[in-house]
Formats: C-alpha cells, structure tokens, sequence
C-alpha cells in the first residue's frame, strides 16, 4: 500500500506574522544583551531574524519601537513564567519568601539587563525616556495587578504604600550590583534581609 502522506496545515497569515514578530523580538533582546543599545542596529537584529530588512520595517518602523517592544514583550513572558511556578508552590510554602526566590532570577537576568541597557540610553535620549517611562509603567501596573492577586490580604504592619515597588527598588539596586561584584555574598545577605522582612510583615498579619 503506497504510504499516505500526512499534511501540515498551513499557518494562516496571522499565524506567520506572528511568529516574524517573535523572532525579530528574540533577536532584539539578544542584541541589547550582547551588544548593548548602541551596539544593537535594525539591520543586525534582521540579520539575526532571519527576516528582511523590509519585513522588520513593517512590523518596527524604528528602532525605539522595537527595542521596547522587545523589553516589555520579554517582561510579560518572564511574568507568566513567575505565576506558573508561583501556582506551582507546594501547600504549607511561605508564599512570601517563595516569592522572593522566584522573583530574584528575573529581577537579576536578562529581562532586567535588558531594560537597564534602555534606561542608560533614555538618559540623554528625550522620546526615547518618554517611551521606557511608558513601558516600565505598564510592566509596573502587571507587577502590581499581579501582586494583589496572590496576596489578596492587606500586609500586617503598613511600611509602604505599594510593596511591589519597595521589592523591585531594592532587587534592581542588587541586580546592579550583580553586574560589578557578581559573587559578592552581600547580595545574598540582602536578598536574605529580605525575607526576613518579608516575615516580619507576613501577608494577613493581624494589623498592628
């Protein structure tokens, strides 16, 4: 009997466009994270597609737009990461220094090194300065959505307004850190402190 063969649908075109868009999306990350903002062209991020130069016009008309779009896209995918394996949690786990230990890998990673490279740019760069402002307000805004979802009771003692904020300020300022002095033990000293406060406010405390 002659052998069947099996087809693959074809992807529509939605489907094809957004997959370009994904790698044009990898390639930029990449790029910002090998070369830096100054280091990272259009015409070496389509070279590392696989697209053509028109096929990235089409999608990025500049150069802002992607590398942006590129941050917040790898942002959202690192929060779905976080929210899986925060799901995940064994029953009877602290939620809050689990959520620490979760957190600090993306904080000090490529997501983070990622954006840093475009907020050293935005400094002397205006519209650029406007667009990550924007862009690290909506990634903020999921933080926080996300933040009060899976700790839905008000903190014990009332240190800060909005805990997520107090977190990401000291684990950027250690990510940083990071880049200089990487096996410093200070850093997991810190992120130790950390949990302890962590406790000290456990979620659902009876309030002070």
């Amino acid at each position: 009997m002659a052998a069947i063969a099996v087809l693959k649908p074809r992807r529509t075109q939605e489907e094809r466009s957004s997959a370009m868009r994904a790698r044009l999306l990898d390639a930029t990350v990449e790029c910002l994270l090998e070369l830096g903002y100054g280091g990272t062209t259009t015409v070496e991020i389509a070279r590392r597609a696989g697209v053509s130069r028109g096929a990235q016009l089409h999608h990025f008309p500049t150069k802002a737009e992607l590398v942006i779009t590129a941050v917040e896209y790898l942002a959202e995918r690192r929060h779905r990461e976080f929210t899986e394996a925060f799901a995940k949690l064994p029953p009877g786990t602290d939620r809050a220094t689990a959520a620490i230990d979760l957190l600090w890998p993306i904080l000090s990673g490529p997501t983070f090194y990622a954006w840093l490279e475009l907020a050293v740019a935005a400094r002397t760069d205006e519209e650029l300065r406007q667009s990550v402002a924007a862009a690290t307000r909506r990634v903020m805004q999921m933080v926080h959505d996300t933040f009060f979802a899976i700790f839905p009771q008000p903190f014990g003692v009332e240190l800060v307004d909005d805990p997520p904020k107090f977190v990401f300020a000291l684990m950027t300022g250690m990510a940083v850190e990071k880049i200089l002095n990487p096996a410093d033990p200070a850093l997991q000293q810190n992120l130790d402190a950390l949990k302890v406060l962590a406790c000290l406010v456990q979620v659902g405390a009876p309030r002070a």
